[in-house]
């Protein structure tokens, strides 16, 4: 993707060369129409401002290594909690899927759905530590901290300042994520410091893998109706949202699988899970690297277009299958 967006910065920088060519001619030349040139120099503005700034904008980061900053990991806390905190303010830091008309990344559309995608898993993540891996066996008071970051992950992504609904100024989307992540890493500090619960318990990771496995099931749902809906190939021009923002999903739920795997080693060993574990692992983590430079959305059986869902699926569909598996694995 990186030499794709290379490649768009050279054709726009191109661009402009000749649309400046036109504006400024050569002395010896007789110059162009005010007008015309007025137009041009608009045009070439235009262009300029909104390719480049798409290409330079345009960010999926998908490094499945990434691992949380010293600010975020508390010795003694829990690595997966770490770990969706980073991830949230690395995505709030550079969101798109709210962005006006006139800023740049509003003409993106793999990029937003991309971080919809980790949003969501990060804030299902949330709310399963509120509900069950942040209480003692459910009984206990919701963790405050771990409430207020369910609350917040859960705002509209696209909420800008202003939208079509509300006419006097509001908290932007980014902003509050990024309350949320504060909010996480107010509990993880003090988990660090024994003022807080996280139940390392098998029923309450069964409950979560549950939870997970529920999820990749109306993700894959939503890739069987676009599959079906059309066969469009590489002119089908909502396949590609379907595809990042489940990729989306899939790499949220890899990254924090992988730590919420750490945090519940014991119990994973001693239940004799770490192989199918690492399966599933392998699976989450081949569906959330899948980069198409083209998303295509061909018939199953087709020839020479492939099916970027029908892979995506797959692969997503294993990793379910093993999530159930290891969830059977632990009741043992």
């Amino acid at each position: 993707m990186e030499a794709v967006k290379n490649r768009v910065v050279e054709l726009l920088g191109r661009l402009f060369e000749e649309v400046k060519r036109l504006v400024i001619r050569d002395a010896a030349e007789t110059p162009s129409p005010l007008p015309l040139r007025i137009g041009a120099a608009a045009i070439a503005i235009i262009v300029i401002y909104f390719g480049v700034g798409m290409a330079w904008y345009s960010t999926i980061t998908d490094d499945i290594e990434f691992q949380p900053g010293a600010n975020y990991a508390f010795e003694g806390g829990s690595k997966a909690v770490a770990t969706a905190a980073a991830l949230v303010a690395r995505e709030a830091g550079r969101w798109a899927p709210n962005k006006p008309w006139l800023h740049p990344a509003a003409g993106l559309d793999n990029m937003p759905n991309y971080q919809l995608g980790i949003l969501y898993a990060s804030s299902r993540f949330a709310i399963e530590l509120g509900d069950g891996l942040g209480r003692t066996r459910g009984s206990s008071a919701i963790d405050p901290d771990l409430d207020r970051a369910a609350g917040l992950l859960k705002y509209d992504g696209t909420i800008w300042y202003w939208g079509s609904s509300n006419f006097v100024p509001t908290a932007t989307a980014d902003s509050q994520y990024l309350q949320g992540v504060e909010a996480l890493s107010n509990f993880n500090r003090r988990l660090a410091s024994g003022d807080a619960t996280y139940d390392r318990r098998a029923d309450n990771l069964i409950a979560f893998l549950d939870r997970v496995s529920s999820d990749l099931g109306s993700a894959s749902a939503a890739l069987d109706e676009q599959a079906l809906q059309s066969n469009a190939g590489y002119f089908d021009f909502l396949a590609d949202d379907v595809f990042y923002n489940i990729k989306g999903r899939l790499y949220g739920y890899a990254l924090i699988l992988r730590d919420v795997g750490s945090d519940f080693g014991l119990v994973i060993a001693e239940k004799q899970a770490s192989a199918i574990w690492e399966q599933m692992m392998a699976s989450l983590r081949t569906a959330a690297e899948m980069d198409p430079l083209i998303v295509a959305n061909g018939k199953q059986d087709g020839l020479f277009v492939p099916s970027h869902l029908s892979a995506q699926g797959f692969y997503l569909l294993r990793a379910r299958t093993q999530l159930k598996e290891v969830a059977d694995a632990l009741t043992k």
